[in-house]
């Protein structure tokens, strides 16, 4: 039987399908956070455009309650525990759905699921970024051996720095590295690490937009096949700042499925950029695995 799985996020939400194998369907942006209360919950006009594209999801893939896992995170786990409940009772009412917020040590339980591997010995990093939080598991000879839960995402860097998303940046990179240190002035960071594997669909915007990268011959795990060094991935950010050729409307025509996604690709360069500078990483490795890939490594 086809189930189906669902990343929920402050900004996007991804649809997988699993059959023998995890595929991703579709994706589709909603900024959440524009509007949002926690007492209130999120704005009349994103909840409209939620409920629309659930009504969507469920004609044209036959979702049920039985064949369809939702995983919420991000900004809904800031509701109120009153809003929280209404919110989910309400979604279950309309979508015959169960809106599954699950809590920071859930989605890092996934998240060392999905990655969870030898790594031939290697201390890596991986770094799992969203529109509000960032989390962060380091793998020790195949062993969790940190866990990090940053209270800072992409939405922040969006808000903060709204011209990063001119047409060509008006910041600089400089400007917002500083502002993503300053937030982490309280966290400490190992400095021997060997790589830090970057998720959430990086492998995919780094091919998009020619980022140099080569064979990852650190270590096999049938799923990341690449890695780029510190200087290329702070030169292939630079690019896609200040590059004639990947102008916000040309990154838009890269995903013309999801454009919106884009909106988040420059500041979310950035706060990576910031812990690979804190924890001297030098090695970086692109992925586009998720929670999801961690819930069903864990149910299959």
């Amino acid at each position: 039987m086809k189930e189906y799985y669902i990343d929920l996020g402050s900004s996007t939400i991804k649809v997988y399908q699993y059959e023998k194998e995890l595929v991703l369907l579709e994706e589709h942006s909603i900024y959440f956070k524009n509007g949002f209360s926690k007492e209130k919950g999120i704005s009349e006009e994103n909840k409209e455009a939620l409920f629309d594209y659930f009504t969507k999801l469920q004609e044209k893939y036959g979702f049920t309650y039985v064949n369809t896992h939702i995983y919420v995170t991000g900004i809904f786990r800031e509701l109120t525990y009153d809003k929280k409940q209404e919110f989910v009772r309400e979604f279950n009412e309309k979508k015959d759905l169960h809106f599954n917020i699950i809590s920071h040590g859930i989605e890092n339980y996934y998240l060392g699921k999905a990655t969870e591997h030898d790594y031939e010995g290697k201390k890596v990093m991986i770094i799992n970024m969203g529109g509000k939080t960032t989390e962060i598991v380091t793998f020790q000879n195949g062993i969790i051996v940190d866990r990090k839960n940053l209270k800072i995402g992409v939405a922040d860097l969006m808000n903060a720095f709204p011209g990063a998303n001119d047409s060509l940046s008006s910041v600089s990179i400089e400007e917002m590295n500083a502002f993503v240190k300053d937030q982490l002035n309280t966290i400490s960071f190992d400095l021997d690490y060997d790589c830090a594997i970057f998720t959430g669909g990086e492998e995919r915007f780094e091919k998009l937009t020619d980022f140099h990268l080569v064979e990852n011959d650190l270590f096999f795990d049938g799923v990341h096949k690449y890695k780029l060094s510190y200087e290329d991935y702070l030169e292939g950010t630079k690019k896609v700042f200040f590059d004639e050729n990947y102008t916000m409307e040309k990154l838009y025509a890269l995903m013309p499925g999801n454009p919106k996604w884009m909106d988040g690709a420059r500041p979310g360069a950035i706060i990576p950029l910031a812990i690979f500078d804190l924890a001297q990483i030098k090695v970086i490795i692109p992925s586009d695995v998720n929670l999801i890939h961690g819930v069903i490594r864990d149910n299959y």
